[in-house]
């Protein structure tokens, strides 16, 4: 009987110190403050979007739009270390990380503090400030733009115009702007400072195929102009008169078109061709109303043009011409 009583001792001693390891090695790990923010980094690792939104201590600033915390905003995240110890300062551990983001290495911290314990064993913890940061976006001539590929339309009051949007930190954001007739280079923006805020400024301008549309609608505008057989063809930006009396129909072609660029105008959604020069051609014979003599007129007549082009929220092209004779 005693050497069965000392036997249950033993064992649960040997429990007991197991318990009490197995508490400890949780308690550094799992339940560690490291531990908490490791959470954090991982479910954005994993675009789990929703279960680092709703851990303790993660708060937007009020006001701010919250369109960017998506799992389709969120970029690459691979490679997580705790590299050093915590510093602690009272209640708050300040835990730093290395890690990759879009395959850039970077580093991060947070600032995180107990906010009770679990069967009085396990310590729980919250960020004692948020992880969260905000972009400062501007984009510049139109209203639209991407986000990792998420679509977002600008929440500024006026054109250029920055607005703020929450992002997760640490995170990798790649700006740009992909439409059927504007482009916005790429601008990839790091973000590894919770609370901060960083300026990003998106350049919308016309792409190929906006300039290779609007070529296509004025060419044709201008061969269609050509097929009248006045000297001065209705709602055309060429034409020719004379002193003499015209002695046969004018024949008009087109021997140089305008050469198309595109810029922004003054307003979003507004495009300007600047004013640039062509030529139509005429040949038309021509009396002299001295002696009556007849010449042909078989030349180049120059002509300016310049275009107000608006582009719709759907992608459509209204061309307007500004300096119609």
């Amino acid at each position: 009987m005693k050497r069965a009583l000392v036997l249950w001792t033993v064992a649960f001693a040997l429990l007991l110190i197991a318990f009490a390891i197995t508490v400890a090695s949780l308690n550094a790990t799992v339940y560690s403050a490291q531990g908490f923010a490791r959470s954090y980094l991982d479910a954005l690792a994993r675009h789990d979007a929703t279960t680092a939104s709703e851990m303790p201590g993660v708060s937007a600033p009020k006001g701010v739009p919250t369109d960017l915390l998506s799992a389709s905003a969120l970029g690459t995240i691979t490679s997580i270390r705790h590299d050093s110890p915590d510093a602690v300062a009272g209640r708050i551990h300040d835990v730093a990380f290395s890690l990759r983001l879009n395959g850039a290495p970077a580093t991060t911290h947070f600032r995180v503090e107990q906010s009770g314990a679990f069967l009085g064993l396990f310590p729980q913890w919250r960020f004692a400030s948020s992880p969260l940061a905000t972009v400062s976006v501007t984009v510049l001539h139109d209203t639209r733009f991407r986000v990792n590929g998420l679509p977002i339309t600008s929440s500024a009051s006026s054109a250029a115009a920055s607005a703020p949007y929450v992002v997760f930190s640490p995170g990798a954001y790649v700006f740009d702007h992909v439409s059927t007739y504007l482009t916005a280079s790429r601008v990839t923006v790091p973000i590894t400072q919770p609370g901060s805020v960083t300026p990003v400024q998106v350049n919308v301008q016309a792409n190929t195929a906006f300039v290779a549309q609007v070529n296509h609608e004025l060419h044709g505008y201008l061969a269609q102009c050509a097929t009248q057989q006045v000297l001065l063809p209705t709602a055309c930006p060429f034409g020719k008169t004379f002193d003499n009396r015209v002695d046969s129909l004018p024949r008009w072609t087109i021997s140089r078109y305008p050469s198309v660029t595109i810029v922004p105008g003054r307003s979003v959604g507004k495009w300007l061709v600047p004013t640039t020069g062509a030529a139509a051609h005429l040949k038309v014979k021509v009396q002299s109303l001295y002696d009556g003599s007849i010449n042909t007129f078989d030349r180049d007549v120059p002509f300016d043009v310049s275009y107000a082009i608006t582009v719709s929220a759907d992608d459509q092209l209204t061309i307007r011409e500004i300096n119609a004779p």
